[in-house]
């Protein structure tokens, strides 16, 4: 026995009641367009497009719909010319890969004023704006002549259709890729560093390349992006960085590389982690990259790890006076005010930050190594050198000779143990 076939769901509800009626009635003779004559009614039902709603209203009332010899009295003609728009939208897209796309429009304030003024005339409490309209109309249309999709949020594109000037503008959203980057090289910044003299410009001093070092982990890890997608640049988005002569060692420092108006959004992600690699051996590498959005941005910036570290001092001490310091500071608020390295660039204030545990690796006559883990800020160098009491209490300080840092590694950033 042949199973039966499933119900018709009638998905159309428009019930002609008195109320809609005399809003048809009072609008029928007034030169609008059938988007126009059914936009009055947009709200009032559902499954219906807004001609539609104009073909049954014109039933309900026994008429047919009047034939325009003008141009509509309200949108001028705005909801007649699809063609010209998708035009616009195939040229101005062209070149352009994209899977989900978002469609706005501007229009002229006057005009979007008397159509809310002729809902106040005809009584209608279910009008629909033209610009809601026509970015939904647009939108399926643009659907099926590029096969992508309209959506409210995160899209590709965004194509912004200005009704006074009829011209169309396409905003492409950035790429998002996050993952962990680890740095080997001491001489190596985190982003771009703008040369101070020119400000990126290029000049003698930095040989006209417009910056203080010759490349960065940034610039490393964005040269395959921008090759396989097209983009005109770039944006690195770490979770804080770590001092030019420190390496970022463990399981990495997470990131997320932004890139800026990308031609081309397929990209192989496995083969190109593998090309960082294999173009920055000894010198970066990054793992676990995958596809991230701006969400994972803000909480990159707003993170507040606390991450371990092993610092290399040289200093004339003994190891049991090392350990006697660090016994008085583990777990013991530290007042650091803004470093002096960086008191060009950020406020001067003191922050309270705290050591949370340390202990002693190695030591000889001139030189020893701890390794500690402190809350997200601290400065490392200036708590054991003392940045001219502006960490108070630091290891200098306690250990009652001048020390100095040699070396700092990034042992790890504990962002996945909270």
């Amino acid at each position: 026995m042949e199973a039966s076939a499933p119900p018709v769901v009638d998905t159309v509800t428009f019930d002609v009641t008195p109320e809609v009626l005399h809003v048809a009635e009072r609008a029928f003779d007034r030169g609008l367009c059938p988007e126009c004559f059914g936009r009055l009614l947009g709200r009032y039902g559902h499954g219906l497009t807004n001609p539609e709603r104009a073909d049954l209203l014109a039933v309900a009332l026994g008429r047919p719909l009047p034939r325009l010899v003008q141009p509509c009295s309200l949108c001028a003609g705005a909801f007649a010319r699809w063609n010209v728009w998708l035009a616009r939208v195939a040229a101005a897209t062209k070149g352009w890969e994209y899977r989900q796309f978002n469609c706005g429009s501007r229009w002229d304030p006057e005009m979007l004023a008397r159509e809310e003024a002729m809902w106040g005339e005809f009584g209608s409490t279910w009008g629909e704006s033209a610009r809601s309209a026509f970015n939904r109309e647009l939108g399926k249309r643009v659907e099926r002549i590029a096969d992508t999709e309209g959506v409210t949020s995160h899209p590709d594109l965004v194509l912004l259709a200005d009704l006074p000037t009829g011209l169309l503008e396409v905003t492409v959203l950035p790429l998002y890729v996050r993952g962990r980057y680890l740095k080997d090289d001491r001489t190596l910044p985190q982003t771009r560093w703008p040369c101070r003299r020119c400000h990126g410009r290029g000049c003698d001093f930095c040989g006209g390349s417009g910056k203080t070092y010759t490349s960065s982990v940034e610039e490393i890890v964005a040269a395959p992006f921008l090759a396989a997608s097209g983009g005109d640049g770039t944006r690195f988005h770490g979770m804080g960085r770590e001092d030019i002569n420190a390496r970022m060692l463990g399981t990495g420092r997470p990131f997320v590389l932004e890139v800026l108006r990308p031609r081309r959004r397929t990209l192989d992600l496995p083969s190109l982690q593998a090309e960082v690699n294999r173009t920055a051996a000894g010198r970066v590498e990054v793992r676990e990259l995958a596809w991230s959005d701006n969400a994972e941005v803000v909480r990159i910036k707003e993170a507040t790890p606390t991450k371990s570290y092993r610092v290399v001092v040289r200093g004339e001490t003994s190891g049991a006076k090392v350990n006697e310091a660090l016994s008085v500071v583990a777990g013991r608020p530290i007042a650091q005010r803004t470093p002096t390295r960086v008191a060009h660039r950020r406020a001067d204030r003191v922050r309270a930050r705290r050591i949370l545990e340390a202990h002693l690796v190695e030591s000889t006559a001139d030189r020893f190594t701890i390794e500690l883990r402190a809350e997200s800020g601290t400065y490392i160098k200036e708590w054991v050198e003392g940045d001219g009491g502006r960490t108070n209490p630091n290891l200098s300080e306690l250990v009652g000779v001048p020390l100095t840092v040699e070396a700092l590694d990034v042992l790890e950033i504990h962002d996945r143990t909270g």
